[in-house]
């Protein structure tokens, strides 16, 4: 589980003591080295490592890296804003130390998330984790919230033998087939029980609809110990299947054409214990609070695409009638709206009801997309935003009178727009603060400047591997 509190500088009470215990364990287990693991702006999961020894120095002061960082794009290419992005500064890497995990996946290995702090030992106000952690809290102390949270894990796999950069299916059969079951099981059952071993719960693995494609649903836990939880499982993901010659692509787009991979999140509120999208009195039996969490999050989808959807090949990803969910509209267990509502199993809905995001991709930063879409729920909450009317079916078969009666609207078609819609959605720029907000309208439009001029295909090829 995740430390729901910022790191203190020179250690919570303890937590010096407690590092080096945990040290002498990890070597006794055969641990050679931590991965200490934030997520950028871009979406690029980054890393420091150290060896056991040194992890009661880094709870006690961190271990540097600079805040040059918060504005690279996934190419690496660095864009700059009015205080990011240039070469000065440094920054402290705090492990959470209640998210440690021995790596079952990489043997010799243990893993960690960071916050970031000043060397001043203020909260970086670029560190996203620590973002969440702020909305999360916000949450609870104004509105008396809680959430539940997972991400869906989607991703291609490849042989690793395949010409450099190209993709070449590791696998072949039918969507969802038994074929791909078999072919990659002996991987399947290794990532089980690496998973199971650090603790992840998972729901259920199986093929997908693309080629070579494969999809990965865990239990919710709050927010940001979800957000951990997508770094921790793509870590493992990855380390699995180099050990067996595969590659793997979280990418939204691996090809120029065809289904891409989602990260889709799901999402309850909750107060006082009790699940607000069930038994409620509205429309499939959320609460008055749920419905209004819905309409927030719907106002708010196309700034949030920014943040969803932050990459070039995401608006390969999101093209209509694919189950992308690119339209500003909602449904009952409709899997081509943008939010769908799920109501569980009848008699299972107090733990299974939630609504589920799609224009979510996992080139997304799962801390900024967790938090935004969060406040953009709250914003609903605070202002009784009432609910409109749902859709059946798909929306893209509306013409343009129907969809406008329902506000049916195409979210952002590229980045630039996405980036347009973000810069005019103060609720969510002010949520992130100027720096963070800054950094996410300078990268997404540093990333579309790095692909212009490109095809789909080159498009597709130059985001391919980077995620």
């Amino acid at each position: 589980m995740a430390t729901l509190a910022d790191p203190v500088p020179g250690g919570r009470p303890g937590e010096t003591r407690r590092a080096a215990a945990l040290a002498a364990e990890l070597t006794a287990r055969g641990v050679h080295g931590i991965v200490l693991a934030y997520v950028d702006t871009a979406g690029v999961g980054r890393v420091k490592t150290i060896p056991p020894a040194r992890l009661a120095a880094a709870v006690t002061r961190g271990v540097g890296m600079s805040p040059v960082f918060d504005t690279f794009l996934s190419d690496d290419s660095i864009v700059t804003t009015d205080v990011l992005g240039s070469p000065d500064g440094d920054l402290r890497l705090f492990p959470d130390l209640d998210a440690l995990t021995v790596l079952a996946g990489q043997p010799g290995w243990a893993w960690a998330p960071v916050d970031r702090i000043t060397q001043e030992g203020a909260p970086h106000p670029g560190c996203s984790r620590t973002f969440l952690r702020r909305i999360v809290t916000e949450a609870a102390e104004r509105y008396g919230l809680t959430f539940q949270a997972a991400v869906e894990i989607e991703w291609t796999v490849g042989l690793d033998s395949a010409p450099a950069g190209e993709f070449v299916p590791a696998v072949s059969g039918p969507a969802y087939g038994a074929i791909r079951q078999v072919e990659l099981g002996y991987m399947g059952a290794e990532l089980l029980a690496a998973l199971a071993a650090q603790g992840v719960d998972v729901e259920q693995l199986h093929p997908e609809y693309a080629p070579g494609q494969f999809e990965l649903s865990v239990g919710a836990l709050d927010p940001v110990a979800a957000a951990d939880r997508s770094v921790l499982v793509r870590q493992t993901i990855r380390a699995v299947a180099r050990r067996h010659g595969l590659r793997v692509s979280f990418a939204p787009a691996v090809v120029a054409d065809g289904v891409g991979n989602g990260g889709h999140l799901h999402l309850s509120c909750h107060r006082a214990g009790v699940n607000l999208h069930a038994g409620g009195e509205g429309r499939y039996g959320m609460t008055a609070g749920a419905e209004s969490f819905v309409a927030g999050v719907l106002a708010h989808l196309p700034a949030l695409t920014a943040v969803t959807a932050p990459s070039p090949a995401s608006h390969l990803r999101l093209k209509p009638s694919r189950w992308a969910g690119v339209f500003t509209a909602w449904g009952r267990e409709t899997r081509e709206a943008a939010l769908r509502i799920v109501t569980g199993t009848a008699g299972h809905a107090d733990e299974s009801a939630n609504l589920e995001i799609k224009p979510v991709d996992l080139a997304a930063n799962p801390y900024l997309a967790l938090g935004c879409v969060i406040a953009a729920g709250i914003d609903g909450v605070a202002a009784a935003l009432p609910l409109p009317q749902e859709i059946t079916g798909d929306p893209a078969r509306y013409d343009a009178e129907e969809a406008a009666a329902l506000g049916v609207r195409r979210l952002p078609e590229s980045l630039p727009e996405a980036v347009e819609a973000f810069r005019a959605d103060q609720v969510l720029r002010s949520a992130l603060g100027p720096v963070l907000a800054d950094a996410v309208s300078a990268v997404r439009l540093g990333e579309a400047a790095a692909v212009e001029g490109l095809d789909d295909a080159g498009v597709a090829a130059a985001c391919r591997w980077r995620y």
